[in-house]
Order: structure tokens, then sequence, then C-alpha cells
């Protein structure tokens, strides 16, 4: 059997880690959804910049206010503290589930191939990578009050109970745990496809079209019986007894024409 390193058409070195993993994935981007969508457009932004300036903690967040006010350029406003941080998150939590729900048709069918795994848990990984720099990003906007990560995930919860905004900081500190686990449940997923996508003389020479594998190869089961099919005779001119009687007859026939 001919050794070539098939690209598309490869099979997964393992199925076990391919169908159990979609378990916790999926246990992870529910909670994402919510945790996300609770936070649009603007469920605790805003307040916990204010309750980091007030505590001289991170940047002032009325700075666009004071540049328009002093005709000033407008700052850039840290991406922490973003509405485009917060539809970013949505936006990769719906993707997360659209893509997972895909996977599992995908899997069934028997086409979701190392290849496309590759590339999705690649693109996955950079996503929630930018996600969890967003969450645990700089704000260096004020220079008085540097901040290298949000006021929340350095000191705590403690700031935020005059407040009364204790339970949302712990909210938004268990949205953060969830995101770097989802980020290090690509990672893995993104290894293992990587690992199905080297070359591996075993998979090489496996030429895969039953049920356990995917891909296939017309010169599998070589050894196999091949169902002989009788070759049908040429076709002849019926031939019964009543013929010939019937051919004898009309050369006994005398000729009515005259």
């Amino acid at each position: 059997m001919e050794l070539t390193y098939r690209i598309l058409h490869r099979p997964w070195r393992a199925k076990a880690p391919l169908y159990w993993g979609m378990l916790p994935e999926l246990a992870t981007v529910v909670p994402l959804l919510v945790f996300f969508g609770l936070q649009q457009p603007d469920g605790f932004r805003s307040l916990f910049w204010r309750i980091g300036f007030e505590n001289k903690q991170n940047s002032n967040p009325n700075m666009i206010l004071y540049a328009y006010a002093n005709y000033q350029p407008l700052p850039t406003v840290p991406f922490v503290w973003s509405s485009t941080l917060t539809s970013y998150n949505v936006a990769i939590s719906v993707l997360s589930l659209f893509i997972l729900l895909a996977k599992m048709i995908a899997t069934i069918m028997k086409v979701y191939y190392p290849i496309f795994g590759t590339v999705i848990t690649l693109a996955m990984t950079v996503l929630y990578t930018v996600s969890v720099y967003g969450q645990a990003g700089p704000d260096y906007a004020d220079p008085r009050y540097p901040s290298p990560t949000p006021w929340h995930l350095r000191i705590g919860c403690s700031l935020a109970e005059p407040y009364g905004a204790a339970q949302t900081c712990r909210m938004v500190q268990a949205t953060l745990g969830v995101t770097v686990f989802m980020l290090a449940q690509y990672l893995c997923q993104f290894g293992f496809a990587l690992w199905a996508m080297l070359p591996n003389k075993e998979l090489d020479m496996y030429d895969s079209d039953d049920d356990d594998d995917y891909g296939s190869h017309p010169a599998k089961n070589k050894g196999a019986s091949v169902e002989m099919k009788p070759t049908p005779p040429n076709e002849q001119v019926p031939f019964t007894p009543r013929t010939q009687a019937f051919h004898t007859l009309e050369r006994k026939l005398p000729l009515r024409y005259s």
C-alpha cells in the first residue's frame, strides 16, 4: 500500500477525546452566554470604572467629557472599559455555541476532519486570548493612576461593597475564570487536532472508509471478497419445437399468389 500524506480525508488518532471533549465545552459556553449577556450593554463597566477612579485605581470615566469641554483630542478609552469589549465577548460566545453545534453535526456525519479542527480551534484560541486580555487588561490612560490589571482582580471585591456591587464583582471575576477555562479547552483541542495532522506512518498508510474513521480510499480491503456477477450470455432467438413445426409447415404450403 502506497504511503501518502492526506491533508483532508485524514482520520483522527483517537476518538474518545473528540467525543467527550464536547461535554465540558457545552458546559462552559452556556455560562459564558449568560455572563456576557448580563454585561450588555453596560451591566457593570461604567460602575466599576468609576469605583476604581474614586479609589485611585484607574483612569477617570469622564475623560472623554473633559476632552470635549477643554477642546482637547479625544483620549483612547482603555480596552478593559470599552463597549467594544462587551460586544466582542457576546459575539464570541454566540459564535462558540454555533461552532459547537456545527461540530456535533459534522462529527455525526463523519466529515469533521483534523484539518477543520486545527483551523477552527486555532481561530477560537486567538479570539478567546483577546477576550482574556481585555478582561484582565491594563489601564494606563491616566499616568497618575496606572492600572496593570483591573482593581477587582488585584484588590478583590472589597471596594465594591460600599456601592452595593459586591455580588456583581464576584460575577465579573467568575466570568474571567470561565473564559480562561474555555481558552484552555480550545488550546487542548488545537493541540489534539495538530497532533492528528502530524505525519504518521500508520495513519498515512491506513485507508479509512468504515464506520470508525473519517476519510475514504478506494484501495481499502484489497483482500475482501468481490461479488462475482455472471456474464449474461449472448442474445439468441428463442427456439422451441413449435417454432420448428411452423417453419416446416411454411415450406410445405403451396404458393397462393398467382
